[in-house]
């Protein structure tokens, strides 16, 4: 991967105009297949297979009056008044009339029908209009809405003496939200940091416009996607602030990390291409974790949820891109300007950076760090018990919205129930009395403790289904109507078999409540995907086993303080008008999901570049302690500037963000605040100075098995350093140092080994560790320790290239080993390993191999390596002139 990162480094610092200008114009068509092809969000949300969503789909069929969304016109008469007279009846019964007119309304009842009950107030002075309409949410147009606030103040106007008439309901909610002014001060605070860190305006303003960038690539191409698959107004939203939180920190680490070379002395361009390698490195792994996270929201079986995370991945994976081709080409545009100036020393005691006089608190008594820690994070995790999920509703619409103001009026005058009707869907076809059989269910249904009133129960016109509306005397987010919901379906069966009919219990409240279940159950397979990722992506990186449980149980601990914190100001209300929180008692049903998904992802960004460092001191000075502190020293600056820019991102989402975006960004604004400066910053040292040594311990057979991730570029900086070892244009075949492989119990096969082989040459190798020697030198071994070049690739980084110039030839299983070596050589083979020669026994074979053998400076020019248990049994078939012995003891396995 580094290496892979470098020379596109390299290639975009070069290239810099053709890639911004390619950058530019991918803006351009993502901008006018937005504008093409656009559709509009969708917030249906569905959960196919469950039982509300299956009776809701049926509806759709056999009773579509009362499938698609809804709208409601209350009339509000002051105190004293009443909406039964004849003046308020005769105009009421009017605009019915003018409502039952309007395109997209599939019916309308007056609320003194004889068939409809509890339409108007025990006082008097309140009456609901109803007006279901044939088309869902997504599809009702503007002009249906503007006549029915036209129909709503000419009621209003004809009823005069102070009434109110309210025009609200479903029809009129979950408005897309909207950026507003307010998130711009994410932006300037991300400015100030960046400004604070480089002292230069040109390169703080870099991360800014790069990330901005990718999240314009990445929402219109989100936007021009709604014309194949319905995507919820929250996914633009979550891509937005996701996109502008990594976009600014990737850009960051990678200017971050150029500008310390550039300040060692290192030229631009190179400078470019090895920040691009390292820094990219980690952001390539930092983005892979958070589009796994992301992708993994799949896990709960939810189309919408699914279509959110892989909208969110998606800018994620815009931000990776952009911030390892664009980013070089504007440090490239930038030059020298980015170098910095050498910081003039004042005389006097050098002060000791605050970040090492943190480090060296949190790890004086890291056992009190540790428990002070996890107790605090405990008792901010409590409140999470009382969280309560729920779909946003018109009761989450900002004060003064149509809808919100419909929601409350009717809340005030019928009961919070009246807002979240249950529909109970009767299958009576096989009934000689759908009439009666619905009457005597819904009459059942209204002794049910929990049920304020059933206003409406009717069959369809063909008198197959039926409807009962079922209304709760409690809110739609409340564990009472949940239970109301749970106490229907269980009557079904009583109800089969009085009746003998079919009942499901359906409508937005039971569809809320299903989603909340089936997303709960989801919670627990999800977070061990999200944990077992992280054990497993960690080991990768660190070759650790304590590092990733460490980082495994810190995300839990921030997890679970998150939740705390959004269930203190959403569920139980404090600090929510300082905050802007308009609707409390319940947070939108997928944002645990959400919140795990992607705090998962950053804290492992933290963790990585914080991390990475100190096992980079600790690999070069086995010193544990200071491991620790260098590396946390060097990488603090960075990782607190990272985390106060994702935090204020996330942050200025919350005081005028939608009802639906604001818990989500509380949440992940609280996450990374925790995560960063508590567990990442102040945990972990500590944890890590309790272990010891032991934090970095990986079992050899693990470390075999687990593949590598170079995160940090060491693989780069290795081929870096032996790009013109063992000298410029040598024409070694294969040249090694110090090499060492060990079986999988940790002990060696061989170490000690150097080889310094020309072509025309063949080098014969002998005793234990010969055929793993064989093995590693054609490229089929992943772990070596030391340095290794073969036909100028370097191992194990080129181990793929270098399998392409080697041929490997076990003589023990082919047929024909001297053919296979002639053909390997035809094909343009440089290094012919022959594994076992001496178990070529038939005469002409061993005729044919040493005439090629002898032939070897003519073929490429080529060289050979051979093993053998008894140098003796081979010696007719080498050269004598151009064999090199190594013999492989059982200890040291050195060179003889």
């Amino acid at each position: 991967m580094s290496s892979f990162l470098y020379r596109l480094g390299r290639s975009a610092a070069r290239a810099r105009i053709v890639v911004l200008g390619a950058w530019l114009l991918a803006l351009a068509l993502a901008g006018g297949l937005m504008g093409l092809l656009q559709q509009g969000t969708d917030d249906a949300f569905t959960i196919p297979g469950s039982q509300s969503q299956d009776a809701l789909d049926h509806l759709s069929h056999v009773f579509p009056e009362v499938s698609g969304t809804s709208a409601r016109m209350v009339v509000v008469l002051p105190q004293g008044a009443r909406t039964d007279v004849p003046a308020v009846r005769s105009a009421v019964e009017s605009a019915v009339r003018d409502i039952e007119r309007l395109d997209q309304v599939a019916l309308v009842t007056s609320p003194y029908a004889e068939n409809v009950k509890n339409a108007v107030s025990a006082d008097g002075r309140a009456a609901i209009i109803a007006i279901p309409l044939d088309v869902p949410q997504a599809e009702t147009t503007p002009a249906t809405k503007q006549r029915l606030q036209d129909i709503g103040a000419g009621l209003e106007r004809r009823i005069g003496a102070g009434a109110t008439v309210h025009v609200g309901g479903d029809a009129f909610s979950n408005a897309v939200p909207k950026l507003s002014p307010t998130e711009g001060i994410g932006l300037v605070i991300a400015f100030l940091v960046l400004f604070l860190v480089f002292r230069s305006l040109v390169a703080a303003a870099m991360p800014m416009v790069t990330a901005v960038f990718g999240v314009a690539v990445a929402v219109a191409l989100i936007f021009a996607a709604t014309v194949v698959t319905p995507i919820s107004s929250t996914a633009p939203m979550l891509a937005v602030m996701l996109g502008l939180a990594v976009g600014i920190d990737y850009a960051l680490f990678i200017l971050s990390r150029h500008r310390d070379q550039l300040g060692e002395g290192l030229e631009v361009e190179e400078s470019i291409a090895r920040a691009t390698a390292t820094a990219g490195s980690a952001v390539v792994f930092a983005g892979i974790t958070v589009v796994i996270a992301l992708l993994g929201l799949a896990v709960a079986g939810i189309p919408f949820l699914t279509t959110m995370g892989v909208a969110a991945a998606f800018s994620v994976c815009v931000a990776v891109a952009v911030a390892v081709t664009a980013t070089p080409a504007l440090l490239a545009v930038a030059g020298e300007r980015l170098r910095p100036r050498p910081r003039r020393r004042r005389p006097g005691r050098e002060r000791v950076p605050l970040s090492r006089r943190w480090v060296r608190l949190a790890t004086r008594s890291p056992i009190v760090t540790i428990v002070v820690v996890v107790a605090a994070l405990g008792l901010c995790a409590l409140p999470a018990a009382d969280l309560r999920l729920a779909l946003p509703n018109s009761g989450t619409e900002a004060p003064g919205t149509p809808a919100r103001d419909t929601f409350d009026a009717i809340a005030r005058h019928f009961g919070p129930g009246y807002n979240a009707p249950l529909v109970v869907s009767v299958d009576v076809l096989d009934t000689t009395d759908p009439v009666g059989v619905t009457d005597k269910i819904a009459a059942e249904i209204e002794r049910l403790d929990g049920v304020a009133a059933v206003p409406v129960a009717t069959p369809n016109r063909k008198g197959d289904t039926a409807i009962i509306q079922v209304v709760p005397d409690s809110p739609g987010d409340s564990p009472q109507t949940e239970a109301l919901v749970q106490r229907l379906r269980d009557r079904a069966e009583h109800f089969r078999r009085t009746y003998g009919v079919a009942t499901a219990v359906t409508g937005f409240t039971a569809v809320g409540i299903d989603v909340s279940a089936r997303l709960a159950g989801a919670l627990l397979p999800f977070g061990a995907v999200v944990v077992g990722l992280s054990l497993v992506l960690l080991a990768m990186v660190f070759r650790s086993i304590a590092v990733p449980v460490k980082a495994a149980l810190g995300y839990l601990l921030s997890v679970g303080a998150a939740f705390g914190a959004t269930s203190f100001v959403f569920q139980q209300g404090h600090l929510a008008q300082a905050l802007g929180v308009q609707h409390t008692g319940s947070v939108i049903s997928f944002l645990p999901i959400i919140l795990m998904g992607v705090l998962f992802g950053l804290a492992m960004d933290y963790e990585v570049f914080l991390l990475s460092r100190m096992r980079e001191e600790y690999v070069h000075h086995r010193d544990p302690h200071r491991a620790i502190e260098s590396g946390f020293v060097s990488a603090s600056t960075v990782v607190v500037a990272a985390a106060v820019i994702m935090f204020a991102v996330f942050a200025a989402f919350v005081p005028e963000g939608s009802a639906t975006i604001k818990p989500i960004a509380f949440s992940l604004a609280v996450g990374v605040f925790v995560d960063a400066f508590i567990v990442r910053m102040t945990l972990v040292p500590a944890v890590l100075a309790l272990l010891g040594h032991r934090a970095w311990w990986l079992p050899g057979g693990l470390d075999r098995r687990l593949p590598v991730f170079d995160a940090e570029g060491e693989g780069l900086a290795r081929e870096l350093r032996l790009a013109g070892w063992p000298a410029p244009g040598s024409p070694e075949l294969v040249s090694a140092e110090g090499l060492r492989v060990r079986d999988l119990r940790g002990a060696d096969v061989f170490s000690g080994v150097s080889i310094h082989l020309l072509p025309g040459q063949v080098l014969r190798v002998h005793g234990p560790g010969a055929s793993a020697l064989l093995h590693a030198l054609a490229g089929r071994v992943p772990a070596l320790e030391g340095d290794l070049k073969v036909c100028g690739h370097i191992l194990p980084q080129h181990a793929r290239a270098a399998r392409r110039a080697v041929a490997l030839i076990p003589c023990r299983e082919a047929r024909d080993p001297a053919g296979d070596a002639r053909a390997a050589l035809a094909n343009g083979a440089r290094l012919v390993v022959l594994e076992n020669l001496d178990a070529v026994v038939r005469t002409d074979q061993r005729a044919e191999l040493a005439r090629l053998l002898a032939r070897l400076p003519d073929s490429g020019p080529a060289a050979a390596v051979v093993s053998c248990q008894d140098p003796a049994l081979v010696r007719d078939l080498l050269p004598p002139d151009a064999v090199t012995d190594l013999s492989l003891d059982r200890a040291t396995a050195g060179v003889r």
